[in-house]
């Protein structure tokens, strides 16, 4: 059996600006070694179409706040880096992956794990599954850093770290994680794009 904390991870979260699909505004990557949060890394970008109303009233960033960022191919290189890791987390991860995925075109996704999936599993009596609802649950914001709210990809993406150090400690081991049952086989569909 092989403890989580032997793969490396990165938790990301993205925002977008309410197109379909939606462009990148706003990406956030936030390693885990050896168990261990380390320091979110947070990029606004420059979408190719504006931001749509509705996205600023969830996310609060508007047009003027990404007029002088660059565009994604600018940062590119910078986001290979951030995202260089044994598996990939995110909260509802099938959004996040389909953006990064459009965005890097031939980058090739690592294992992938969704906190929202896991979370239902390993937490069958929470009440609720939305980032905020299990945020609160936990206390996951606790001493926080100012700056980042709720619904800006830096917030979002130390929180869902905080909650899949919280579910994976709750799983113990990798194979616990993944849905792996002793012996073999699988208990679910495994949350792997």
């Amino acid at each position: 059996m092989a403890d989580w904390t032997s793969l490396t991870y990165v938790v990301v979260d993205v925002e977008g600006n309410g197109h379909q699909p939606p462009d990148l505004v706003e990406l956030a990557a936030v390693p885990i070694v050896g168990g261990s949060i380390g320091e979110p890394t947070t990029w606004l970008v420059r979408p190719d179409q504006s931001i749509k109303y509705f996205a600023t009233r969830i996310h609060g960033l508007t047009n003027q706040d990404v007029a002088d960022a660059p565009m994604f191919a600018a940062i590119k290189d910078d986001v290979l880096v951030a995202l260089d890791a044994d598996a990939l987390v995110a909260h509802n991860a099938h959004v996040d992956v389909g953006v990064l995925k459009r965005e890097l075109g031939d980058w090739k996704t690592p294992e992938v794990f969704d906190t929202l999936k896991l979370a239902r599993r390993l937490l069958p009596e929470a009440g609720g599954y939305k980032l905020g609802t299990l945020v609160d649950s936990f206390n996951l914001a606790e001493g926080m850093p100012d700056g980042p709210s709720p619904h800006r990809a830096g917030y979002d993406a130390l929180v869902a770290a905080r909650l899949f150090v919280h579910l994976a400690t709750t799983a113990t081991t990798l194979e616990a994680l993944r849905g792996d049952p002793p012996g073999g086989g699988s208990d679910e569909t495994p949350a792997l794009f």
